[in-house]
């Protein structure tokens, strides 16, 4: 065995340290969202926000916690990813029966896909795109109207909403080609308002009234209106959508992980250190701009349909600006081309809000506030960039 094999023999984490680490990390997870979720009390969640402040500043001193953990997580990816579904799929038995907790975990998952998807381009590509909104009310709008005039089924809907939004995704790169930075980003702020200003006025989408009554899915005949039943446990109906948006998540990292490590990914990341030394490799810079496009967009429609029909009713209101801005945020804040750190800011960014209503007119301050101390502790965002490796471990 050379030095080097043996070194990094050393410093890989015994099998047994690492499932105890995993454990540790997913457990602790858990049991301080569900603490989040359900507390009112102001204290609690001032001292959760603390702690959650408190590990990150840690984090932040002691880079090698950080890297002790991903390196844990690496070792024992199995047992993490099965642990992980585990709490998944038990999570809804241990709210005390909450709509609300289920509620927010939707919204939280949904938002989740939509950073994922927008994290194809920025994260990965450095490509700035506020009209992840305009994509997200596009797949609502598109399966929402096939649903209510049409008849179509949510699970029809959902793949035909999706090519829709592609459609509008590679629409929207065109133009894209011939600008970038900055005036990439006003052609996208543009491309946005333009799709809230059609919906607001166009009649046959129901204009600023938007589109009621979009019924809910159906799966082999259970209506996912209608509470679950789970041997014996009765659970809200906001169970059937809180378990369709976790596969959506699921989905969603599965595309993320796939893309990452395969050329298109190596593509994006080429784009994002200098596109100029990308060309001169023979990377088609244009393709894969427009595929980061296309991909956000088809992502984004699969959220902004289960949105549509969790909700049964879509107002332009619900597809502004505002929300591409925050979907932004979440990758910014979570951390660019992490898929883990996205997921958390998404998760952050779509409680916190609701958690802080306790404060009254002054929650979206306190929100700021908490959001900006985020990035002066972690300026690289709550989990930043891995490095690529190739070949083995």
């Amino acid at each position: 065995m050379s030095a080097t094999e043996e070194l990094r023999a050393s410093a890989r984490p015994s099998p047994l340290r690492s499932l105890a680490t995993v454990i540790a990390v997913e457990l602790a997870a858990a049991v301080l969202l569900r603490l989040f979720l359900l507390s009112d009390d102001t204290a609690v969640i001032v001292a959760l926000l603390a702690l959650m402040g408190a590990g990150f500043a840690l984090l932040q001193i002691r880079p090698a916690i950080e890297d002790a953990i991903v390196a844990a997580f690496g070792e024992a990816r199995l047992a993490a990813l099965l642990l992980g579904g585990i709490i998944v799929l038990a999570y809804p038995f241990f709210l005390n029966g909450s709509s609300y907790a289920l509620h927010l975990l939707i919204i939280a998952q949904l938002y989740a896909v939509l950073a994922l998807a927008l994290n194809f381009q920025l994260g990965s590509a450095n490509i700035p795109n506020f009209a992840t909104g305009a994509s997200y009310g596009i797949g609502a709008y598109t399966s929402a109207l096939l649903a209510i005039h049409f008849g179509i089924s949510f699970w029809l809907a959902l793949p035909v909403a999706a090519l829709v939004a592609t459609v509008f995704g590679f629409l929207l790169g065109f133009p894209s080609m011939r600008t970038k930075e900055s005036y990439l980003a006003l052609v996208t702020i543009a491309f946005g308002i333009v799709i809230h200003q059609l919906l607001n006025n166009f009649s046959w989408t129901g204009g600023p009234n938007g589109l009621v009554g979009i019924p809910a899915p159906i799966l082999f005949g259970h209506s996912f209106a209608r509470p679950l039943e789970v041997f014996g446990h009765r659970l809200p109906s906001q169970a059937n959508f809180y378990y369709l948006s976790a596969a959506l998540v699921a989905l969603s990292i599965l595309s993320a992980r796939r893309l990452h490590d395969s050329r298109v990914g190596l593509a994006w990341n080429a784009l994002r250190a200098d596109e100029l030394a990308a060309r001169c490799q023979g990377i088609n810079v244009v393709w894969y701009k427009m595929l980061a496009f296309g991909v956000d967009a088809f992502l984004a429609a699969f959220a902004g349909t289960v949105y549509a029909f969790y909700v049964s009713y879509i107002s332009p209101d619900n597809f502004t600006f505002i929300v591409s801005v925050t979907i932004m945020t979440m990758v910014i804040v979570g951390g660019m081309d992490n898929t883990l750190g996205v997921i958390l800011g998404a998760f952050l960014l779509t409680l916190l809000p609701e958690k802080l209503r306790i404060f009254s007119d002054y929650r979206l301050l306190f929100v700021s506030v908490v959001v900006i101390l985020f990035l002066v502790l972690r300026p690289q965002g709550l989990f930043q960039q891995r490095a690529r490796h190739y070949g083995g471990k």
